[in-house]
């Protein structure tokens, strides 16, 4: 029977029951009469042939849950920020549900999500918990749209996929923030001993947060080279300059893996005080908070040390290839945002351009 009505007489409603290839399909209509019930258990089959279809092409379950567990398997876990791509994961599976079948997200789907994310906060540093930003909102969206691209891979066809580019919040374009002389040595005087290696490796690369967090198998010193995975996954290939020669190669015998360490002040959390520990991307974070209230730095944050090492190379060599390449950018357009501290250099050509063209005229009035 392919619809039917419980015998039990405790709902109103007539229900659907069948299999394909193997795959049950039941549930209730939400009609009351039969002729209405049978058009929906139609309907219903054309679905579930679809659905069906699609497990073959794809030879995976389609369910969110096990969409996610065979990404993280095949791509998140090999990731450089593998820890925030499993948390993006759980938002999406804590919001959407373990069993919903990835081929049924629609763009109210998504509305709902972003939503749902604006309205979450981000952990607080010292007091304030202010609300998650448009980019990290953002985040979550595209952590969606990878789980759609990857599974395209897989022979996943979606009929209505939603617009992404309709979803993602409007985000400010980055400043870029500048270290003044006056804020470095504020901000070197009030760093721990332990610490200062860190933050003047940081200041002399240029490289992002967790790319700083370096283990010695990513110290080549025979062919001068730090090589580390960076955002997006890519390699990124730093010099070993006689700069960063100098702080990193005290810094041998501290710990057997890890690069930079601190000296635990206190007894707590697995630390013992007096003894050297690994710094990770949280204590760093929190430490910043603190460095830059003591030194009386405002507005500077951790990663302005990137914009800081791009804005005064550009202006020392005036390449921007040179830049994009020093700083690891895929596109130069990331690169382009320095680009205004060229603009004296423009203001001087057209200079120059206006007294080439005014130096003939001034000629011809002489011989006139």
């Amino acid at each position: 029977m392919s619809v039917y009505k419980n015998r039990d007489g405790r709902s109103p409603y007539w229900h659907f029951d069948f299999q394909i290839k193997g795959y049950r399909f039941h549930g209730s209509t939400k009609q009351t009469t039969r002729r209405e019930a049978e058009a929906v258990e139609r309907q219903e089959r054309e679905k579930a042939k679809a659905l069906v279809k699609q497990l073959a092409a794809a030879q995976s379950s389609l369910r969110l849950d096990d969409v996610a567990e065979r990404y993280w398997n095949e791509v998140g876990q090999h990731l450089a920020g593998a820890d925030t791509t499993e948390h993006r994961l759980a938002l999406l599976i804590e919001f959407l549900g373990k069993d919903k079948i990835i081929t049924e997200i629609t763009d109210d789907d998504v509305t709902k999500l972003v939503a749902w994310r604006r309205g979450h906060r981000a952990r607080p540093k010292f007091s304030d918990r202010t609300l998650l930003s448009p980019h990290t909102v953002n985040h979550t969206t595209e952590q969606l749209r990878k789980l759609f691209t990857r599974a395209k891979l897989w022979g996943v066809r979606f009929d209505r996929e939603p617009k992404w580019v309709k979803h993602l919040l409007p985000v400010p374009a980055e400043r870029v923030r500048e270290l003044s002389d006056d804020e470095a040595d504020k901000l070197d005087a009030a760093t721990r001993e332990d610490l200062a290696p860190f933050f003047a490796f940081a200041r002399a690369t240029g490289l992002r947060l967790k790319e700083c967090l370096l283990c010695w198998s990513e110290v080549d010193w025979s062919t001068c080279q730090i090589v580390k995975l960076g955002k997006g996954g890519r390699r990124v290939t730093t010099r070993i300059t006689p700069t960063i020669r100098e702080i990193l190669w005290p810094l041998q015998g501290h710990h057997p893996e890890h690069v930079f360490t601190f000296m635990a002040q206190r007894t707590r959390d697995g630390r013992v005080k007096g003894q050297r520990h690994p710094l990770t991307y949280g204590f760093v974070q929190t430490y910043w908070q603190y460095l830059c209230r003591k030194a009386g730095v405002v507005g500077f944050r951790f990663h302005d040390y990137r914009h800081d090492l791009g804005t005064k190379l550009l202006r020392e060599t005036g390449n921007l290839k040179l830049v994009q390449r020093a700083l690891n950018h895929a596109d130069i357009k990331s690169t382009l945002r320095y680009a205004h501290v060229l603009d004296h250099e423009v203001a001087d050509a057209l200079e120059r351009v206006a007294k080439s063209r005014n130096r003939p005229r001034s000629k011809l009035q002489e011989v006139s």
